[in-house]
């Protein structure tokens, strides 16, 4: 899905060395010079901090997480998180305002599955749990780990720990379409799927007016992408500010504001399709580039050295994260955090590698939102609370602890 790279530049007289050695490089050896603190003579660095203090912490860092990083640990975790979405699926589709006995849901989901017939007395409760909360669950699924996996490109993409998916301003663009649909009841020839389809465009456009001003002959840099996108981001906010403000209708401004803090509540089994297949084509794409994105973390300079054309891969992660990141606020709004906590959780306990990164971080963003959706219908039944909430008021902590763990640094160690 890359797209075709931009004229080859003159390349540093430098041995080209094949990308798949990388994960053998030591981490100092693969992050870039402007990246590193370069340490003063007698072994101090510039803030006073002994290096052998520094590297003391880095390795007691490592030496935590260090279990879980071999393929053993890899695959007992991915197992385990499997085993606990599907466990979650099953108790969050059996609870809510409504809560059904464990054993009758599992009975539902059968006869649904297989179709088997349902007694006329538990109609109700069968539409309950097949009609309203599987696709729901299944949706929350979906979003938590497609959000946890764009996340990580985002982060590749502009070699920026703070990057999300919504730092690029495409959720923010999505969020008028959405806005424009309720407010003024735009799209409405297209029924039921005006909120999905004009979100979804509105991030499209929202990707080509950020890639348009952020590329530059020099190309497509990561400080100006992003910079870009933060701005862009403000400007499509007081857009949807503007529109909700002139807005007739209360009870449509109050819609707007509640999904634009992300809300899985108009979930239905025709959500699942379009965001299913964004989320497992990312999967793959990224899965299949983990290796250059190895590369690409140490800078575009050795990027370049080492055979991988840092400019064509990040305009494919662009495009990439423009679609997958349309998709999922199109049917989910704009939920913080997930795309920004969990690659920095993961990484933490399995190093920087890509090709691991990805296989655990879809899996436990899917954890986390399954249970977020969970709180947020049944705290405050039958009211409910927008997901965004609920996921800042975890992310902020954990992402607050990560910081101040010492020895934490962008690469998990």
């Amino acid at each position: 899905m890359t797209p075709p790279g931009s004229p080859s530049r003159p390349e540093p007289a430098v041995t080209r060395v094949d990308p798949a050695t990388v994960e053998a490089t030591p981490i100092e050896a693969r992050q870039d010079p402007a990246d590193r603190s370069e340490s003063t003579p007698g072994g101090v660095e510039p803030g006073g901090r002994s290096t052998s203090t520094k590297a003391t912490s880095t390795a007691q860092a490592a030496r935590r997480g260090g279990h879980l990083r071999g393929r053993r640990g890899l695959v007992l975790t991915a197992v385990a998180l499997a085993l606990a979405i599907a466990v979650s699926v099953v108790v969050a589709i059996s609870l809510g305002p409504t809560t059904v006995p464990l054993g009758d849901t599992l009975r539902f989901l059968g006869a649904a599955l297989t179709g088997g017939t349902i007694d006329a007395v538990d109609v109700s409760q069968y539409t309950i749990i097949w009609e309203v909360r599987t696709p729901r669950v299944l949706l929350a699924v979906v979003v938590g780990a497609g959000l946890s996996v764009i996340g990580v490109a985002v982060q590749a993409m502009v070699r920026n720990a703070l990057a999300d998916p919504f730092v690029l301003g495409i959720s923010s663009g999505a969020s008028v379409g959405a806005s424009a649909v309720v407010v003024f009841g735009a799209f409405a020839a297209l029924g039921v799927y005006a909120l999905s389809a004009a979100a979804f465009l509105s991030a499209l456009v929202a990707s080509a007016l950020v890639y348009a001003a952020a590329h530059s002959k020099a190309g497509l840099s990561p400080l100006r992408l992003v910079l870009t996108g933060v701005v862009l981001a403000y400007g499509f906010q007081a857009i949807m500010t503007v529109m909700i403000f002139l807005s007739p209708n209360g009870e449509a401004a109050r819609t707007v504001l509640f999904w634009l803090l992300g809300s899985l509540g108009a979930a239905t089994w025709t959500s699942l399709p379009v965001a299913t297949a964004a989320v497992l084509i990312a999967l793959v794409v990224l899965q299949r580039r983990s290796r250059s994105l190895d590369v690409m973390a140490m800078g575009d300079e050795t990027a370049g050295s080492l055979g991988v054309d840092s400019a064509a891969l990040r305009r494919g992660l662009f495009l990439l994260t423009a679609v997958v990141t349309g998709a999922i606020v199109a049917v989910s709004g704009a939920i913080g955090f997930v795309g920004l906590v969990m690659p920095h959780l993961v990484r933490l306990l399995f190093g920087s590698s890509h090709a691991k990164v990805l296989i655990i971080t879809p899996l436990a963003g899917a954890l986390f939102l399954v249970w977020v959706d969970l709180v947020s219908r049944t705290l405050v039944a039958p009211r409910e609370l927008p997901l965004g909430v609920i996921t800042a008021l975890v992310g902020v902590p954990v992402f607050i602890t990560l910081m101040r763990r010492r020895g934490y640094v962008f690469g998990g160690r």
